[in-house]
């Protein structure tokens, strides 16, 4: 679960340059490098006022030795190194990061009882899902034609857990949901919960960075390998669907970064953008390309672009390279 682009000084720095301009949500999970994303976070939040910050973590991927990671006693095994972890007392929210309950959803009960039990200690303050997409696990280990409907089993969920936040990857190469089926944020507004949108720049995709002809290399580990997306014919494909916005916009990454994270801003009034970051200087990059909000005209012919982008790109390629088929 890493980048091999990563470094502890630089994240460190970029997480003290977000805050000094403003930013105070920060967003990790128990998985994130196996502890070590919570680790720098709680070194630098140590630093600052507790209540200036809003803490956010997730429990379901990395169940340690357990027989799973929702058995009631592992959540809170978890929890505890989580806190420890972040140098904290509470998460401001705590997200279930796994739709995978075990058989049956045998753990599912129990799960949603003792992340309430959470709550009612003081140990988190909001609880939290995270929504399906297209690129979960599943999609490199069950085969297409034996997947669930994502969509229902997410619904189901909601209704189950009734969380505060749903938590969705949304931009521009984000497909629409299958037929009759709400968005997240339509699904938000029914519950009453808020939306995290993360992912907002497709991991830099969408900023114009990657040259097709010159297409970047990961060291091994990073998660970028498994990405068609980045592949030169993808990068291509990508590079001709921003030309319309280059020639509107400006030519810039700061003006295409404006155009991104603007779609996502003024998609709900109930969300809020989260933007990763491996080095000080694309956090202020980020943040000081937001600029001001897209007219109505300006938001529709960045939505018709980026929905030809998009449409392109599906029709090209998987989104994994080791995507596994029907019948392998």
């Amino acid at each position: 679960m890493g980048w091999s682009t990563a470094d502890d000084a630089a994240s460190r720095c970029g997480l003290e340059t977000a805050y000094e301009l403003g930013a105070n949500l920060i967003d990790t999970a128990d998985v994130y490098g196996h502890g070590h994303s919570e680790r720098i976070i709680g070194d630098f939040t140590a630093t600052v006022l507790r209540d200036t910050v809003v803490l956010s973590s997730k429990v379901g991927y990395h169940r340690g030795t357990a027989r799973h990671a929702y058995l009631p006693a592992a959540m809170r095994r978890q929890l505890e190194t989580s806190l420890e972890n972040l140098r904290t007392d509470r998460l401001d929210i705590c997200f279930f990061h796994n739709a995978d309950f075990g058989p049956d959803d045998c753990y599912l009960e129990e799960a949603v009882e003792r992340m309430r039990d959470f709550q009612r200690q003081g140990l988190v303050a909001a609880v939290g899902m995270r929504g399906p997409h297209r690129y979960a696990t599943e999609r490199v280990t069950v085969a297409k034609d034996q997947r669930g409907n994502e969509y229902a089993r997410f619904a189901y969920l909601a209704e189950r857990i009734r969380p505060d936040y749903l938590a969705a990857r949304f931009n521009a190469l984000t497909p629409p949901p299958a037929a009759g089926w709400p968005d997240i944020f339509a699904l938000a507004a029914s519950l009453g919960a808020s939306v995290l949108i993360n992912k907002p720049l497709a991991q830099g995709l969408l900023t114009g960075k990657y040259d097709p002809d010159h297409p970047p290399a990961f060291a091994p580990g990073d998660h970028r390998l498994r990405k068609a997306w980045f592949t030169p014919e993808a990068l291509r494909i990508i590079s001709d669907g921003l030309k319309p916005l280059r020639e509107r916009f400006g030519n810039s990454s700061a003006a295409l970064t404006r155009v991104a994270l603007q779609v996502c801003l003024q998609r709900a009034e109930n969300a809020a953008v989260l933007v990763g970051l491996t080095r000080p200087e694309q956090v202020k990059a980020n943040l000081t390309a937001v600029g001001t909000p897209l007219t109505d005209d300006e938001l529709a012919f960045v939505r018709d672009a980026f929905g030809r982008l998009q449409q392109n790109l599906d029709a090209n390629s998987e989104v994994f390279l080791d995507e596994k088929e029907a019948g392998r």
